[in-house]
């Protein structure tokens, strides 16, 4: 705790004496009541130990964890901490091992969308909005409207049902964020398995927040899927291309043109005026990333050479 303590002041300190600006500056750590807080506490290679499938901690503490995974190597630090619908959870710090996987001889290109989370070189591969977010709505808004009834006033201490509607809101967004990443992930394994080379929009989708479809977006997690991907691929030592998403829904894929006016989101259908070709607005801009890496696509799925 004084260890975390020290860090965060320490940072903090530091970009007071940098001159960072607040929007972007690190705070001081504040004290938090004990109600309030989730407990969190970090051990060392010196505070803890595995035995027999159990975690020994300081203090003669014995911990029984449920295990998800067996872990590659020896952990070097653990964190054990509770989150807000009250769960405990254990997270070591393990080295990186890469997992090679066999050569599959194919490529694969990658373009975010919100109407299709992934449309990618391979129909089989697509990821459509899956909408879990959408799924749960109905029911986070009744916690909601729970919580509102029942927050205390200022200064008051929260009542025992105003903390259990508090707790099952936070249960349905932690329920939503695993769904989100348990999705990504799946994908993400079956890219990198089926693929060598992988060739994926370098999409930031922060701009999407201050637009009408901020709430699709979110539901979508392309960040959090684009991640689970990059990690995957460096697990299993595939090549991941980063490609940058400027003028990739305006350019052809086959000839390399480029259309004179930005296309609406409306028209889901690309027309090259240059070579004449038709195709999926969705599925030209993942060829488009194959061409930008400079990858063959002959090797992906319904993709002929480039002639550019």
């Amino acid at each position: 705790m004084i260890r975390d303590f020290g860090r965060s002041r320490a940072k903090a300190l530091k970009d007071i004496k940098a001159g960072v600006p607040m929007r972007q500056r690190a705070g001081m750590p504040k004290y938090r009541k004990k109600r309030e807080a989730l407990p969190t506490l970090e051990y060392t290679r010196r505070g803890f130990r595995l035995k027999d499938g159990r975690l020994l901690l300081a203090s003669g503490i014995v911990v029984r964890p449920v295990w998800s995974r067996r872990l590659p190597k020896s952990p070097s630090s653990v964190r054990v901490y509770r989150d807000a619908v009250g769960h405990w959870w254990a997270s070591f710090v393990v080295p990186a091992v890469t997992e090679a996987l066999p050569a599959t001889g194919r490529v694969i290109g990658i373009d975010w969308g919100v109407r299709e989370t992934a449309t990618t070189t391979s129909d089989a591969h697509d990821v459509p909005h899956p909408q879990h977010g959408r799924t749960a709505a109905q029911k986070l808004a009744r916690y909601q409207r729970m919580m509102t009834r029942r927050q205390p006033a200022k200064g008051q201490a929260p009542s025992k049902g105003y903390r259990e509607a508090k707790r099952q809101t936070a249960k349905l967004h932690r329920k939503v964020a695993a769904q989100r990443t348990d999705t990504g992930r799946k994908w993400a394994k079956r890219v990198v398995r089926d693929h060598d080379a992988i060739a994926v929009e370098d999409f930031r989708p922060k701009f999407l927040a201050k637009t009408t479809m901020a709430g699709k977006a979110a539901d979508a997690a392309i960040g959090a899927t684009k991640k689970a991907l990059v990690e995957m691929a460096r697990k299993h030592g595939r090549a991941v291309h980063l490609v940058h998403p400027a003028h990739t829904t305006m350019d052809c894929a086959t000839c390399g043109a480029r259309t004179k006016h930005a296309l609406s989101l409306s028209e889901r259908m690309y027309a090259c005026t240059a070579c004449g070709v038709v195709s999926p607005r969705d599925k030209n801009s993942a060829r488009v990333m194959l061409v930008r890496a400079g990858l063959n696509p002959a090797g992906a799925d319904l993709v002929s050479p480039a002639t550019c």
